[in-house]
């Protein structure tokens, strides 16, 4: 992975995003009630903590020492241990469906379909999370399978600031901030209207 990746906001945890894709995997894992630059912060956490992000050596770790290590201040996650738990899981599935390597869940997809089953069939990926892990991959990494606009949708649009995947700096952060709190409370706002009627 050459390109250089702004997620976390942070030099050094960007770094490992970049260079590492089973650190972007367990990033996107992690990114989920936390803040999304937190969230991709986790990676550089473990790797600075337990001395490697190889997902056989995170696999065949001891359960709580590695989720001691994961919860510790500052922890990888608001639930930094059961979270923990998620990443050794998602650690088991590369190491034994990928053979080590979390970039060929991607690279080896026959198309966008291929891809998104291949997302949702990791441990704490639904399927928004796979779409967007889909329109990051593809936003940020150029990887973009046959269908993958139609499969991944509004997503995959050019220019939006809905999720993860459109956070390239600072500004574009706070775009896809704004954008979440905005159909947050449009969604809180239809739930009032209907519980009214």
């Amino acid at each position: 992975m050459a390109t250089q990746i702004r997620i976390a906001q942070d030099e050094a945890a960007d770094e490992v995003l970049s260079n590492d894709p089973f650190a972007l995997l367990v990033g996107m894992l992690l990114d989920q009630q936390y803040p999304m630059e937190h969230a991709f912060r986790g990676p550089w956490k473990i790797l600075d903590r337990f001395g490697t992000l190889a997902p056989d050596a995170i696999a065949t770790a001891e359960a709580d020492a590695f989720a001691d290590l994961c919860a510790t201040p500052p922890a990888i996650h608001r639930y930094g241990r059961s979270m923990a738990g998620r990443v050794q899981q998602l650690a088991t599935v590369v190491r034994d469906q990928y053979d080590g390597r979390a970039e060929t869940i991607w690279t080896d997809a026959k198309d966008a379909r291929d891809l998104l089953d291949r997302l949702k069939a990791l441990p704490g990926f639904g399927d928004q999370k796979a779409r967007i892990f889909a329109a990051l991959v593809g936003k940020q990494l150029d990887v973009r399978p046959a269908g993958w606009q139609e499969a991944i949708g509004p997503y995959a649009e050019d220019g939006s600031y809905r999720s993860v995947a459109d956070v390239v700096d600072p500004v574009s952060l706070t775009k896809v901030r704004e954008f979440k709190q905005a159909a947050k409370a449009a969604a809180k706002a239809k739930a009032a209207t209907v519980t009214k009627k």
